[in-house]
């Protein structure tokens, strides 16, 4: 499980938003710059950046750019009217020429060695999944990309991705051809490839449930902007009381309530701990537990890790034992 945006590997600095630009309906992409140029630091496919917003929003993109640009970092916001705020002060403020402070790039999605992959994209889900074409088609590797929206108004970077992988590359508007025919896509893929999806919770939960029952099971690796339906449940079961947290490298000891996140309480005393979904699966938040037995509510860390797993996604989960040590 790579690092998270608490690393000391994850840099902080001030970025100018350079331009902004439309490249889908209700897509804004933002090239992010150094105020006085020069290189910024490198990065693999499959990369966020957590973007501190005007309004004090924390909220963590794709990057979505090309790796050889190495004076400016790319990311591209799908405007939410019903999510929660980030998206549309993105769209509705005026941030050409302004400075954004920027924490990244950290990889919780990385290309694994395989030999060939599948990428399945659904909407905005492509940002993550662009670099990692380009970096294929570098390296010579076989890869096919499906991407699916509502109408071609929504396939986004869809010229930028059929430019460069002409019929490996298959846009599929729902309007026009329906749903993306998943199955017939992983029938036709190698069981050696591996397959990548990023995209709304549906188009995972129908991935996943395919890639589980086929004969091998496939090699799935996703990523996810929204939580996983089957895990609100979990994160809205009361806790059995209060616990208490202390805080290692700050020896702070805090009383976490049953009715307040780990995250809340911590925040009232560290207000710099990162963090952006706080609902459990962007992994922004991840952070080492040094003692005490973590109770995992997240969707970042697979249910059979959670027995060994040494981090805990602080906005979600909770504890099972009456004292929690984080490395904070």
């Amino acid at each position: 499980m790579s690092s998270d945006l608490g690393s000391p590997n994850a840099t902080t600095e001030r970025l100018l938003v350079q331009q902004a630009r439309w490249v889908a309906h209700d897509v804004l992409e933002l090239r992010l710059t150094r105020p006085t140029g020069g290189a910024l630091p490198a990065w693999e496919p499959g990369a966020h950046v957590e973007l501190t917003l005007p309004s004090g929003l924390r909220r963590a993109y794709s990057l979505c750019g090309d790796m050889a640009d190495t004076e400016a970092w790319t990311v591209a916001v799908h405007r939410v009217p019903e999510g929660r705020g980030g998206s549309r002060e993105i769209h509705e403020t005026a941030l050409v020429g302004r400075e954004l402070e920027v924490r990244g790039p950290v990889n919780r999605f990385p290309l694994v060695p395989a030999p060939g992959y599948l990428l399945l994209a659904g909407g905005i889900g492509v940002t993550p999944l662009l670099p990692m074409a380009r970096e294929l088609t570098a390296r010579g590797l076989p890869w096919r990309m499906v991407l699916g929206a509502r109408d071609r108004s929504r396939l986004v970077y869809a010229g930028e991705l059929a430019a460069l992988g002409g019929d490996r590359v298959l846009l599929v508007p729902q309007d026009e051809a329906g749903l993306p025919d998943l199955a017939a896509e992983l029938a036709a893929t190698p069981p050696t490839h591996a397959v990548y999806a990023c995209g709304p919770q549906p188009m995972l939960h129908a991935v996943t449930t395919l890639c589980r029952t086929a004969e091998p099971a496939r090699s799935l690796h996703l990523e996810r902007f929204t939580a996983a339906a089957d895990a609100i449940p979990d994160q809205l079961v009361a806790a059995s009381g209060e616990f208490e947290v202390v805080l290692g490298r700050s020896g702070l000891r805090l009383t976490v309530p049953a009715d307040r996140s780990v995250l809340d309480v911590v925040r009232e005393k560290l207000p710099d701990v990162p963090y952006s979904c706080e609902e459990g699966y962007c992994g922004t938040c991840e952070t080492p537990v040094t003692a005490g037995v973590p109770d995992h509510r997240d969707t970042v860390i697979e249910p059979s890790e959670r027995p060994t797993a040494t981090t805990m996604m602080i906005c979600v989960s909770r504890c099972d034992s009456p004292l929690l040590e984080l490395d904070l």
